[in-house]
């Protein structure tokens, strides 16, 4: 059982890197919001509410890249800033189709907001997975 479960950790290796570091990468953002709401932010004031959302989501794309970069995909792309800005545009995409599937679902379909985010966050996990796989982090000719 065990030697079955090493054989699929080798087998599906990025793809556990990726779940793991989305774990810490959600752990790292959210722990941004609390640390500034909790510290130098009022989440009750409008513009700082939106300033803790901008502060976690720019934390968790920054941690996300140099996780994904360095243990998911391995990447060896010398031109970090031209990677760096794809990744994060995959991440911009990927938070207009949460914005735009939560309006749909629940202000539209009137779909239960709960079922809603956890429908739309397997999609944007997945979506961020394939940007980053297909377009960030493609592997050159000579890598594979």
């Amino acid at each position: 059982m065990i030697e079955k479960i090493k054989e699929l950790c080798i087998k599906y290796e990025e793809i556990v890197a990726y779940l793991i570091v989305g774990v810490l990468n959600t752990v790292v953002s959210w722990g941004a919001w609390f640390l500034c709401a909790y510290t130098v932010l009022d989440a009750e004031v409008v513009w700082q509410n939106v300033a803790l959302s901008i502060i976690s989501w720019v934390v968790g794309v920054v941690f996300g890249y140099i996780m994904n970069r360095k243990y998911v995909f391995k990447s060896k792309e010398p031109e970090i800033m031209k990677e760096f800005l794809q990744f994060s545009g995959g991440r911009v995409s990927t938070w207009i189709l949460d914005a735009v599937m939560m309006v749909l679902m629940v202000n539209i379909m009137h779909i239960n907001e709960g079922i809603s985010k956890i429908f739309v966050s397997v999609l944007v996990m997945i979506g961020n997975y394939l940007i980053s796989k297909l377009f960030v982090f493609k592997k050159k000719e000579e890598e594979k």
